[in-house]
């Protein structure tokens, strides 16, 4: 989804570069307050104290696995099935678990990233949302859907102080507007005064139309006299 909305970005505002930036999950909040970015694709929930924000969408929760796991013959995993296996429990991670499903490893990995590494290396399993195994994604690696498992949200938000146009032309484009609409968009003054005033103005009427009881043509001029009489 972000790459289609940088594509139709650079199709309305050729002139103006929209850049992605890629941060951690935990690191999104200070680089929008600290004015590193004008938005941010962030994980829900945020903090509508300071933060602007419209939900996005729920991602899939999967496994990542080794591609020989005895998972990968299923389509879809319960998490019982993972209850001889070490699931790794990085300590950036975005889920909110009540109870882990498998066995705990002996320490936390620093990063998803890092626990990527150990499912390569046949350690343990990891619980991820669908794009984080996109985004860490190894040819020796699969994912399958794991059911009953918390899922994560993503939002786009924005500091509440901190909104300018060009803010609210990419929520127009996340919310899949069309390049007339101005839904959203504050009006100037101005725009709204000519708007009302057209609003106001009698209908005009069309050049040659006729009118109910005459007929088309050059206008008619003078009265009709009476007839004469012959003498």
């Amino acid at each position: 989804m972000p790459g289609k909305w940088v594509r139709i970005w650079n199709e309305r505002q050729p002139g103006v570069p929209l850049t992605l930036t890629r941060v951690p999950a935990e690191a999104a909040a200070e680089r929008l307050m600290r004015g590193d970015a004008d938005a941010g694709l962030v994980r829900t929930p945020v903090d509508r104290s300071v933060f602007s924000a419209i939900p996005l969408y729920t991602e899939q929760t999967v496994v990542v696995v080794p591609k020989d796991h005895l998972v990968t013959a299923v389509d879809e995993v319960a998490p019982e099935d993972l209850a001889d296996d070490i699931v790794l429990h990085p300590l950036d991670d975005v889920l909110d678990w009540e109870d882990l499903p498998g066995r705990p490893a002996l320490e936390r990995p620093a990063t998803t990233a890092d626990a990527v590494e150990l499912v390569a290396a046949g350690i343990g399993v990891l619980v991820v949302p669908l794009s984080l195994a996109r985004l860490h994604h190894r040819k020796d690696l699969t994912h399958r859907p794991l059911k009953d498992a918390p899922e994560s949200s993503v939002a786009l938000a924005w500091p509440e102080d901190a909104k300018t146009d060009h803010v609210e032309d990419f929520i127009g484009i996340v919310r899949g507007r069309t390049v007339n609409s101005t839904r959203g968009r504050q009006q100037s003054p101005a725009q709204e005064k000519a708007q009302r005033d057209d609003r106001r103005k009698p209908p005009v009427r069309a050049a040659g139309a006729k009118r109910r009881g005459s007929s088309a043509g050059a206008p008619k001029s003078g009265k009709r006299g009476k007839p004469r009489r012959r003498s």
